[in-house]
């Protein structure tokens, strides 16, 4: 039931994944007809919402039942009474999920319009309310708490400050404007701060502005899978390499009970200031971050002993999580991937700088956990089959918990190898809405199910070195 249009690409770039998702492999093991409607059934998925709001909750702090229980009270609160259920997961333990409602089709859309950015307009579907930095047109005359549309430009061709615009725009619902038109475009006026309260979103999920901040990290499912896998242990030395902005850093120092030494790494000094203030709100105090390309963080000479930042020597860390740069095409929703296909296939090299450090950079017998947010062979099962060949100190290894399907064929890996990666593949269940009566009629288990699959596309891969040749 697709509610939104598939995702469009830019011609080159869809040539490409088209490629991808018909290669010789898959068409052998599936048929043409098959591997076709696996494809075409991914872009919809793509331009949609997940079918649920993950939460980690911060155990360093509080309980589940605890947060489950105030959670639980906020979004009755939220939805006017609506009994949404919030659900835990048997498999991950420090998590809490919420149904999101929708598509709701019977929304009446109003004259007065404000169009936002595509970022905007994702953030909306899961959520969020429209803040001022958002906003690209709004309709003459709107004055606060006027009803006005939503709509966002896709396409990213609305010129700012515009009365009105024609283009291709998607309805995201109703909200009651917070300013006026002049407010919101005045040179003078506020350049952040809520423009638009969402009142009737077409996708009807929880806001968690300043709800239970040091109690809750807003996380996508298979993210924290991740750190599952990776499965620190108290009192390790652990390096994420890539890890703004510090989702998966402080539940590894979490896992670890905050004991031990978790060292994060970005090369964009923002991006280290939000992991640290991230581990600050959350009161985590393991995690070191640092400002540093990760490409360059092996010390080829000797080094101080009580340096505590990069570069390290080698052989420094008992475990990696490698959750690298990527073309990001699982991530939901998305209507209109704008990347070109340079840039799409730029991350490959990049990725496996990365990935040759932190097998130099890693203990013998650790663990190095592989990932990405997208959904290419290249920066997926190609890599896996790189690294086999390059690196022979590693083994694939299984992993725990183990909640998506198993790798795609195409990159010549053995059915035995393709068992033991994790895809998150989106297109594994049909798109369907969700309403209050069909959630009230649904077991629990199903729900979970539906959870662990209708999430954004995501890859992961463990590895185990052996030896330090």
């Amino acid at each position: 039931m697709s509610f939104f249009p598939k995702i469009t690409f830019q011609y080159e770039v869809e040539e490409y994944l088209s490629k991808v998702f018909r290669n010789n492999e898959l068409i052998t093991a599936l048929g043409t007809q098959e591997a076709e409607n696996k494809y075409q059934s991914l872009l919809s998925h793509l331009s949609h919402p997940p079918a649920f709001t993950t939460v980690r909750v911060n155990t360093h702090l509080a309980s589940v039942k605890h947060v489950k229980k105030s959670l639980f009270e906020e979004i009755q609160k939220q939805f006017k009474g609506l009994r949404v259920p919030v659900l835990e997961h048997p498999k991950l333990q420090d998590i809490l999920l919420i149904p999101v409602i929708g598509p709701r089709r019977d929304l009446k859309q109003h004259a007065s319009e404000v169009i936002v950015g595509a970022q905007c307009g994702y953030a909306v579907l899961r959520g969020a309310h429209v803040y001022v930095p958002g906003i690209v047109s709004i309709s003459r005359f709107v004055k606060p708490g006027d009803l006005v549309s939503v709509y966002s430009d896709i396409e990213g061709k609305c010129k700012r400050g515009a009365k009105e615009f024609n283009g291709v725009k998607v309805f995201l619902g109703n909200g009651i404007s917070e300013l006026s038109r002049s407010e919101i475009f005045s040179s003078s006026g506020p350049l952040k701060g809520l423009g638009i309260r969402m009142v009737e979103p077409v996708y009807l999920s929880p806001s968690f502005d300043n709800v239970l901040p040091s109690h809750l990290f807003l996380q996508n499912l298979p993210s924290v899978v991740v750190s599952h896998i990776l499965n620190p242990q108290p009192g390790e030395k652990i390096l994420d390499m890539c890890a703004a902005p510090g989702g998966k850093t402080t539940h590894l120092a979490t896992l670890m009970h905050d004991q031990g030494e978790v060292i994060a790494m970005d090369k964009i000094a923002n991006k280290v200031k939000k992991i640290k203030q991230n581990a600050e709100l959350l009161q985590l105090h393991c995690i070191k971050a640092f400002c540093y390309d990760g490409t360059k963080a092996l010390s080829v000479e000797n080094r101080e002993d009580k340096q505590e930042g990069p570069p390290f020597l080698p052989e420094s860390f008992d475990r990696i999580l490698l959750d690298a740069p990527c073309s990001g095409m699982g991530q939901r929703p998305n209507l209109a991937f704008s990347s070109t296909l340079k840039e799409v296939t730029s991350y490959q090299p990049l990725q496996r700088k990365l990935f040759t450090v932190a097998v130099k950079l890693l203990k013998p017998g650790g663990v190095l956990v592989y990932s990405t947010c997208t959904i290419t062979l290249s920066e997926n099962e190609e890599q896996v089959a790189w690294a086999l060949k390059t690196f022979p100190c590693l083994q694939l290894h299984p992993q725990e918990p183990h909640l998506g399907g198993e790798g795609m064929k195409g990159a010549g890996l053995s059915l035995d190898q393709l068992k033991l990666l994790q895809r998150f593949d989106p297109s594994a269940v049909t798109l369907q809405g969700m309403d209050i009566d069909s959630l009230q009629d649904s077991r629990e288990e199903d729900l979970i199910s539906l959870a662990n699959k209708d999430c954004i596309g995501f890859f992961i891969a463990k590895f185990i070195k052996s030896d330090s040749k």
